[in-house]
């Protein structure tokens, strides 16, 4: 697919950590990057900054910027509903549903009833609020489900929404506005906790589909890597271009979609300035059997897209630097940490950027890579760092803990979610174990450890990473 320019009819905005230096120089991105752009580049930088996208060059150069993750499109609302059909895939949920159709009030709807037990109720429900029923005679699942709905529907726009789901005021406006770019595929809300800020506990402040507040391209090893299907809009060309949904698929048939959808060439992109109300699991029994489900997915994923599969993205240096303190290794630490500060400083000097702060870039890099060793060892490694724990001294113990702890730290001081650090630490600690598990269950049954994999970061130019 082309990468035509972005239209004059969407803004463009830069990324909060796109830094601007002199010469017409920008770095930013995933993976971080260097551009410089020409006389001709800054001017059409200076363009996209006043609102108006009138020449090909402005709109050449915000394609190249929010495809690298450099900037983010602001696109005007699509006023009105009428080229979007709104899915709602559904087995029982009686009163969920009741209440998902009374949000989506003035929307064309189709309700898939996915085998449910009582089907006049449902009819009679799908009636009362004006929507086309699709029955199946027997479950087969979310993805079977949405390919039913899509059969019949005519319009340009497929708006998926599950039915303990709660649409917002305007979101449909607002995320059809991004298809005026036409290289759009599809665009997800940010989806949170029906239950957020009604109480202080932590299943109910962090939800199990919130993919936080920073907008982003969607793509494989990318910042953000996925969105779910449990509210999203999709251009129907774009369903029909990738056949629709992988029906084999029980778990992880949206990660599966929005891949396929980027390997065919479509800009996925998140949106979290609008949000979506879903229920979540009312007990920690529930919530972690359904992380668990979820990790059950990572095995047949990894078997379709071998490329991307992994849950740890690294450097090879910074992880030495992680791995010789871990060790207790203080010499072996230190000269991969003055290895990385070393390869940091020359990559700036190459790229021009030397007023760039070396050690700041190579700290930087330490800490993400400790951050993501720690995510990785907490939904893989628990049992064996207990172990660990237990048959070490005082300082790799510390050092240890530190590890299992740091990533949930981090996020909690970066996202502040309405609950104590301790109660944060404790449920991300679990939510990452129980997602593991359900990581090793599907390994089993695929006789696969792809998704166990380390994988290299890459360099700016390949492929993203995380």
């Amino acid at each position: 697919m082309s990468s035509a320019p972005i239209p004059a009819s969407v803004g463009v905005a830069l990324d909060r950590d796109t830094h601007e230096l002199a010469g017409g120089r920008l770095v930013g991105g995933t993976p971080r990057r260097l551009l410089r752009l020409s006389a001709s580049g800054q001017l059409a930088l200076a363009e996209l900054r006043s609102g108006v996208v009138s020449s090909p060059s402005a709109g050449q150069l915000a394609r190249r910027l929010t495809d690298a993750g450099l900037a983010h499109p602001r696109p005007g609302t699509h006023v009105g509903t009428r080229d979007v059909t709104v899915v709602v895939p559904v087995r029982d949920r009686h009163e969920q549903l009741a209440r998902c159709l009374r949000s989506l009030a003035g929307a064309t709807c189709v309700v898939v009833d996915d085998g449910s037990s009582d089907p006049a109720l449902i009819a009679d429900l799908a009636g009362q609020y004006g929507a086309r029923l699709v029955r199946r005679a027997s479950a087969g699942g979310p993805s079977a489900a949405r390919n039913d709905g899509i059969a019949g529907v005519e319009t340009d726009l497929v708006a998926f929404l599950d039915s303990d789901c709660v649409a917002s005021t305007g979101w449909l406006d607002r995320l059809a506005g991004h298809f005026a770019d036409p290289l759009v595929g599809a665009v997800a809300p940010r989806v949170l906790p029906a239950s957020r800020g009604t109480s202080r506990r932590y299943r109910d402040a962090v939800g199990l589909h919130d993919l936080g507040s920073r907008e982003a391209r969607v793509r494989p090893l990318g910042r953000v890597g996925f969105v779910p299907t449990a509210a999203l809009v999709v251009r129907r060309a774009a369903l029909a271009a990738i056949g629709g949904f992988d029906s084999a698929l029980r778990y992880g048939e949206d990660v599966d979609l929005v891949w396929r959808l980027d390997e065919a060439g479509w800009r996925v992109r998140y949106d979290p300035a609008v949000e979506i109300a879903h229920d979540e699991p009312a007990g920690w029994a529930g919530r972690l059997a359904r992380r668990f489900r979820y990790g059950t997915a990572a095995a047949p994923l990894a078997k379709r897209h071998p490329d991307v599969a992994g849950h740890l993205v690294v450097a090879p240096w910074p992880l030495a630097a992680v791995a010789g303190t871990l060790a207790g290794r203080p010499v072996v630490a230190a000269a991969a940490g003055a290895v990385t500060l070393r390869t940091t400083r020359r990559a700036l000097a190459r790229a021009g950027a030397k007023e760039l702060s070396a050690t700041g870039q190579a700290a930087s890099a330490l800490a993400g890579t400790w951050r993501g060793v720690s995510r990785y060892c907490a939904q893989f490694g628990v049992p064996l760092i207990a172990v660990a724990a237990w048959r070490s001294g005082s300082r790799q113990r510390a050092a240890l803990a530190a590890l299992v702890v740091a990533a949930p730290v981090a996020d909690w001081f970066t996202s502040r979610p309405g609950v104590g650090v301790g109660r944060y630490v404790a449920g991300r600690v679990a939510d990452d174990a129980a997602y593991g598990v359900g990581v090793y269950a599907g390994c089993l049954e695929e006789r696969t450890a792809a998704p166990l994999r380390v994988v290299r970061a890459r360099r700016a130019g390949e492929r993203g990473a995380r």
